[in-house]
């Protein structure tokens, strides 16, 4: 510990040039310290000291130092304690290896001159400098004690039963003064003075002013060099300037004459040394008033000098002495610890040192030789800790204003240290000395336990913290401290593994590295943390959360739209957030309220609300963005068949690229929630698409409009031509134009045929979608494939796109039948003369149309276009018969010929097997072929039919007629209305007559 003590308090020279005495062996020492990690700054209060009088020669502090010649550094006729002392030093440090190192600080100058070296340790320390005299006067061998001093059983042989008997403790070995003052011996007469001053200090060592008696004893005679003397002799003048001026036990008055005196004898010295002849006055008056001032005390004692117990010298000089607890080489205590402690015991007396100023001084010894030993002795370590538990009790007991000033300042250095590196045990502790972590967390502990308990002379009272909340908010502050540190590494660390050519957003690479870290934390120091914690990992979280969480709030309040790398990041968050919620849950499973509290600490990030947000907003934007789209290009579309060669619309292909593109944008998102928002994202696709296919039919028409409207009713005028010279046949009322529709039949039913073509190729398309859309799915690991989730279908879309076709398909039919070929169907088939008008022309004018619409119409469409248009064909067919108007008239022997018509329609469909297949035509003509037999019916027997229909459907008839049967939806064989129209058409009398009276129905319209 001198050494320490020399560092903090050397703001001078003057301490070195006080030096020219130090021994080989004290400077070996202090080199192989220095080597190491320097000590801390002592915690001690500073020593008062008067600097040096100016003008005061150098060369009365320092002169040249003689080299003795090689014979007499031998030294041949040294004491055997001697010889072994030197073998010992070579192994150890005992306590009398430290005692020659010089007191730094304990004589020292002022503000700007702090100190001169001091007396040496074994110069107080009485009783041990006796028992080392007595083992040499006594004669005892001295190669047995060193050989067996360090105890260590390395490389030693076995000593034979006698010399085992006289083997020498450490303690008995002569002080290392000794062996640098023989060296300056011309004879054995100074051996014999020294070891009478150190019988005298045997029987009488606290009676006796230590410095006083080696002034007395040792002449400049004693020495070879003059110098070597001065400097010796002002090293004790000066610690009894200290420890009777300075820091003496029982403060002095300025009018003390004792005190004065010694002042001017001292500082006399510094011009010229002080004669200690017997009969030298100046030597009574030194001891005279050194005595004086040294037989003060606080109480009544009987023959005590109290002259190094004064506060704070005691202190240093004890921490000095301390030292020999500990090997010069390395550091590590010596194996002897014990007897060198129980020799430090027997100086309390002389230093007015006692247990707990002990255990302080020793706690701070060992902490201290830890950290200069590079933190890497553990023992060292353990020993502060357990010492610091005496600490810790002694502190709970004690009202003592020095002890507390100097516990407080002692306490205060270790926390220091040690919070600058738990404050960041991140940074501090690896692999490589994570052993060492424990035993720093337990001095960190135990220095705020000391401190919490506010033992501060000042307060007069002891905080009521409660002990355990005093450790656990320390442990958090270490947690929570060291953590925030590594996070803000890990975020520079992140920005810079961010490379241009893979931009992956920092904030997920630094989730990464944050979770990882919370791994390290839970795996590597939770598990040390938790002796004093049981929630360290619950608070390691928390705060990790906390770091992340302002990073990742401050990210989402400048989004504006969901973008990939932000959907990553905010994937990245909630895979963290979920990750320390767990291990805060694990950690809190056996703790009651109190885990809880960490967790409801951590404010949820929302990354999963957030990514649902923006995506409804991102669905909202893109759906809309179609809709518009959609209305945009329709009104430039031609369904032009040449616009490609797939005869559909090219909006329908590129309408379902951007509904592609828009799903494979929507499953980039690194998304949780996928087939939630994309339920949202379908359904405002699937109304989109059905919006296109609603508009695609817009325009083309519907039944309603495009059938015409059935004639009133008349009866045939028999015997009468039906048609006058020049007059023009009576048709069925056509409706009116339709909305999109042109007259120019060419034009308009390869437009109707690109609108079918594009509605299917939309309903395939949706097809593929669909099994695109479930890989999309089977691609994302958060679905679960047991439930419905992949079970998409665009069902409005599809139902859109079925009926859309079914209505281009009628709307098709009608626009061929009533409009295109009107003039071969409604005004001239069976018109006039029934013989003269037949389905020839018919069939002439509907097979180029089917050849046409065959080149146009997608494979998969085409039986249903054709077998509407046959529909179509047979329904006016039937339109003819029953409600073709006036000019229509039919007999009996007409129906052949309206049967063998109806036969060459329907094989145009056939087409010898090219066509329809026969199953779908005879289905289709089931109504006409139902029908075709009443034509051939006689005419009372139709007549008795419609009474019997007529009155099933509405009752007995009134005596004044028969009711008007409504038109039915399907012509039908047993409908009145049916039977009804056949009567109505039929060229006789008989019917002509029935209708008439039952009707009163008119000839002509």
């Amino acid at each position: 510990m001198a050494r320490f003590f020399r560092d903090s308090t050397s703001s001078s020279r003057s301490s070195s040039d006080l030096a020219a005495g130090a021994d080989a062996s004290a400077s070996a020492a202090t080199t192989a310290a220095s080597s190491r990690t320097p000590p801390l700054p002592s915690p001690f209060p500073d020593l008062r000291g008067a600097p040096l009088r100016r003008g005061t020669p150098r060369h009365r502090l320092r002169g040249p130092r003689r080299r003795l010649p090689r014979h007499r550094r031998q030294a041949p006729h040294l004491h055997p304690a001697v010889r072994s002392l030197r073998r010992l030093r070579r192994r150890t440090r005992p306590l009398i290896v430290v005692l020659h190192q010089p007191l730094a600080g304990v004589v020292g100058g002022g503000e700007q001159q702090q100190g001169e070296e001091g007396a040496r340790a074994e110069e107080v320390l009485g009783v041990v400098v006796l028992q080392a005299a007595r083992g040499a006067a006594a004669g005892d061998g001295g190669g047995a004690g060193a050989g067996a001093a360090r105890g260590d059983g390395a490389g030693r042989r076995e000593d034979p039963p006698r010399a085992a008997a006289h083997r020498r403790r450490p303690d008995q070995c002569l002080p290392a003064k000794c062996e640098m003052l023989l060296y300056f011996l011309n004879d054995r007469k100074f051996l014999g003075m020294f070891l009478s001053v150190l019988k005298l200090l045997g029987k009488h060592a606290e009676s006796l002013v230590l410095p006083l008696e080696f002034l007395q004893q040792f002449k400049a005679s004693d020495f070879l060099d003059p110098h070597e003397y001065e400097a010796w002799q002002l090293r004790y003048l000066k610690l009894l300037e200290a420890g009777l001026l300075f820091h003496p036990l029982v403060p002095l008055k300025k009018s003390d004459i004792s005190a004065l005196r010694l002042r001017q004898v001292i500082h006399g010295a510094y011009d010229k040394p002080v004669e200690t002849e017997k009969n030298s006055k100046l030597l009574v008056e030194l001891c005279s008033a050194a005595r004086a001032l040294a037989g003060r005390s606080l109480i009544e004692t009987f023959d005590e000098f109290h002259w190094a117990d004064g506060f704070p010298l005691n202190l240093h000089i004890y921490q000095m002495l301390i030292e020999a607890c500990f090997d010069s080489e390395d550091g590590a205590v010596v194996d002897e610890i014990d007897e060198v402690v129980e020799m430090l015991m027997k100086t309390w007396p002389i230093l007015g040192i006692n247990q707990m100023f002990h255990n302080l001084c020793f706690a701070w010894a060992l902490f201290n030789h830890f950290v200069m030993s590079g933190q890497a002795d553990i023992e060292l370590l353990s020993g502060a800790g357990i010492q610091l538990t005496e600490v810790v009790k002694d502190a709970k007991t004690t009202k003592d204003p020095d002890y507390c000033d100097v516990l407080i300042s002692t306490i205060n250095s270790i926390m220091g240290w040690t919070e600058k590196r738990l404050l960041a045990y991140h940074e501090t502790f690896s692999a490589s000395n994570i052993d060492s972590m424990q035993g720093i967390v337990s001095i960190g502990v135990s220095t705020a336990k000391i401190l919490a308990e506010d033992i501060s002379h000042e307060y007069h009272r002891k905080r009521k913290q409660e002990t355990d909340v005093v450790v656990h908010s320390k442990i958090e502050t270490y947690i929570r401290s060291s953590l925030r540190t590594a996070f803000a590494q890990k975020m520079e660390e992140a920005d810079s593994k961010r490379s241009s050519r893979h931009p992956v957003p920092v904030l997920s690479i630094l989730a990464k590295a944050i979770g990882d870290l919370a791994t390290k934390e839970k795996t590597v120091y939770s598990p040390i943390l938790k002796k004093w914690h049981p929630l360290a990992t619950s608070v390691a979280v928390a705060t990790l959360h906390s770091c992340f969480g302002n990073e990742i709030k401050q990210f989402i309040a400048g989004l504006t739209d969901l973008t990939p790398d932000a959907a990553q990041v905010l994937k990245a968050a909630d895979k963290l957030e979920k990750d320390l919620v767990n291990i805060a849950v694990e950690d809190s499973v056996n703790i009651d309220d109190d885990g809880k509290l960490f967790i409801r600490e951590m404010l949820p990030y929302e990354a999963e609300n957030v990514m649902a947000n923006l995506v409804k907003a991102w669905v909202k934007e893109r759906v809309d963005r179609l809709k518009g789209w959609i209305d945009k290009i329709l009104q430039h579309e031609t369904w032009n068949p040449k616009a490609n060669g797939e005869n559909f619309a090219p909006s329908s292909m590129k309408m379902m690229q951007i509904i592609d593109d828009t799903l494979q944008a929507f499953f980039q998102f690194p998304l949780t929630m996928h087939s939630t928002l994309h339920s949202d994202l379908a359904t405002g696709l699937d109304r989109n698409i059905q919006y296109y296919v609603s508009k695609s039919k817009a325009g083309c028409g519907t039944q309603s409009t495009l059938i015409p409207q059935l004639p009133h009713l008349t009866r045939c005028d028999v015997g009468s031509k039906l048609f006058k010279k020049k007059e023009k046949p009576q048709v069925l009322m056509k409706r009116g134009s339709q909305v999109g529709s042109t007259t120019n039949g060419a034009s308009v039913i390869p437009e109707l045929c690109v609108r079918i073509n594009t509605l299917y190729h939309v309903q395939s398309e949706l097809e593929s979608l669909e099994k695109k859309i479930k890989t999309y799915f089977r691609n994302v690991e958060s679905i679960d494939r047991s439930t419905d989730e992949l079970n998409i279908h665009f069902k409005l879309s599809q139902s859109a796109c079925q009926e859309g076709i079914r209505q281009l398909c009628e709307t098709f039919a009608y626009k061929v039948i009533y409009n295109d070929l009107s003039h071969v169907l409604l005004d001239s088939l069976y018109a006039g003369d029934t013989a003269s008008n037949r389905v020839e022309p018919l069939l002439r004018e509907l097979d180029p149309i089917l050849r046409m619409v065959s080149g146009i119409l997608h494979n998969g469409v085409w039986n249903r276009v054709i077998t509407s248009l046959m529909k179509g064909s047979f329904d006016g067919f039937l339109l003819v018969l029953l409600a073709g108007g006036p000019t229509r008239a039919f007999t009996l022997q007409d129906s052949q010929m309206i049967e063998n018509d109806f036969r060459a329609l329907r094989s145009l469909y056939i087409a010898n097997g090219r066509g329809l297949p026969e199953e779908i035509v005879d289905k289709a003509s089931s109504e006409v072929k139902n029908i075709l037999p009443l034509l051939r019916t006689d005419t009372g027997t139709l007549i008795e039919r419609f009474k019997q229909a007529i009155s099933e459907s509405c009752g007995s008839t009134a005596k004044s007629g028969f009711p008007m049967p409504p038109v039915p939806a399907h012509w039908s064989p047993s409908n009145p209305n049916t039977i009804l129209r056949v009567l109505c058409y039929r060229n006789d009398e008989a019917a002509t007559k029935f209708l008439k009276k039952a009707y009163n129905l008119p000839k002509k319209l």
